[in-house]
């Protein structure tokens, strides 16, 4: 009866919701290009730390070899024989930056907490492995003399450090671990975990695409993408069982043990 007596509430103003939409985008905008330009800096810190970057990709050549990985110079020449195909693994690698924000972007629109959660794992994850960069420098395999490895991006002109807006800001001795398979686990991860279509399940092939990507164009080591793979994977652990600002739960997403997903709430969109 109480509650027939109360006036209902009224809605903002539809200009003031735009505002504060418009502000939230902004925010967010404003954010994920700092992180990237503390990356970016922190790339800038490493490439004037490069002594051991050599032994470094040696001493991990030789894990790998008493492990019994398979040789990354013997798939690269395999790869080589398949034509066209490493045009194409050259172009998929230049998608890793753009795919990773349009990904950040359609979470922001579509699902606010998958967003949230993809963020500030990945910002988790970037930090860290920043850090690796610089403490563990480590020559790529198409920079390691005597590997044989083809830099296929140069001989293609497809190369990601040569002539590109951010080729003066690059490290090429960042090869550990891996950022590139890294970002893909995490989109796979949060997409599969926010969608609802079965077709979801795709995004999987991302990552095992990107990992063979990386490995055929000579930018990386095997142990580079497990190292980068479980790095992601704590970091997104970890944003999702630590209560984050907001009240978010991102290992629920909203769920509620597999329920439809619920509304993300004003205090919990920064």
């Amino acid at each position: 009866m109480l509650n027939v007596l109360l006036p209902p509430t009224a809605a903002p103003p539809a200009g003031r919701r735009h505002r504060a939409r418009l502000a939230s985008a902004l925010r967010e905008t404003a954010l994920v290009l700092a992180l990237f330009g503390l990356y970016n800096l922190g790339r800038l810190v490493a490439t004037s730390r490069l002594d051991g970057a050599d032994e470094h990709a040696r001493a991990l050549l030789d894990v790998q070899a008493t492990l019994r990985l398979p040789s990354e110079a013997a798939v690269q020449e395999r790869a080589l024989a398949v034509p066209h195909l490493i045009g194409l693994a050259d172009h998929y690698y230049l998608l890793h930056f753009p795919l990773t924000i349009g990904v950040l972007v359609w979470l922001y629109v579509r699902h606010r907490p998958g967003y949230l959660w993809a963020r500030r794992s990945l910002a988790l994850a970037t930090g860290v492995a920043m850090l690796v960069h610089i403490w563990l420098p480590t020559t790529p395999p198409r920079l390691l003399a005597g590997l044989g490895m083809v830099d296929t991006g140069r001989v293609g002109g497809n190369s990601a450090y040569v002539g590109t807006p951010v080729s003066e800001l690059a490290n090429e001795y960042a090869a550990m671990p891996s950022l590139h398979v890294g970002w893909a686990v995490l989109l796979a991860v949060v997409l599969v975990q926010v969608g609802r279509s079965r077709w979801r399940w795709l995004w999987v092939l991302h990552p095992l695409t990107t990992l063979l990507v990386v490995v055929v164009t000579a930018n990386h080591y095997w142990l580079d993408a497990a190292v980068g793979t479980a790095l992601v994977l704590g970091a997104l652990a970890l944003i999702a069982r630590v209560r984050v600002p907001g009240g978010f739960y991102a290992a629920r997403l909203g769920r509620g043990g597999g329920g439809p997903a619920r509304r993300c709430s004003r205090a919990e969109a920064g």
